[in-house]
């Protein structure tokens, strides 16, 4: 019922900065809870940044400040604003989302396929 489609990825130089978006494919009711997730090769994936429907939030100790997740008030695109790029940063980036479409649906756990993000000179 819902696609999680992703853009933004791509080369940045380090110190640069990257907008990550997630489009959701249709009209919903509530994003109870929305991620990012990031995975370096040969590594186990990763938590970037969470944020429930009622605002609070959780970052990667990796973060420190750089980072911030956000959607917009239609519950149609969620973001992840990237700031100060570092090389450790490099990796696959995937959102994540649990999604009730209608008040009474069962809420429902989807996944964006994963752009990479590169940050090198």
């Amino acid at each position: 019922q819902v696609q999680l489609v992703q853009s933004g990825g791509g080369l940045v130089e380090p110190g640069g900065s990257l907008r990550l978006s997630c489009a959701i494919s249709r009209n919903i009711f509530a994003i109870d809870h929305m991620a990012w997730y990031r995975q370096h090769p040969g590594e186990e994936r990763e938590l970037v940044a969470a944020s429930t429907s009622g605002g609070s939030t959780i970052y990667g100790d990796f973060v420190k400040g750089r980072f911030l997740i956000s959607k917009t008030n239609d519950r149609k695109m969620i973001y992840l604003q990237m700031n100060d790029l570092k090389t450790e940063d490099t990796a696959v980036y995937y959102c994540n989302a649990l999604v009730r479409v209608f008040i009474s649906s069962v809420p429902t756990d989807y996944w964006g396929h994963g752009p990479q993000v590169t940050v090198s000179s």
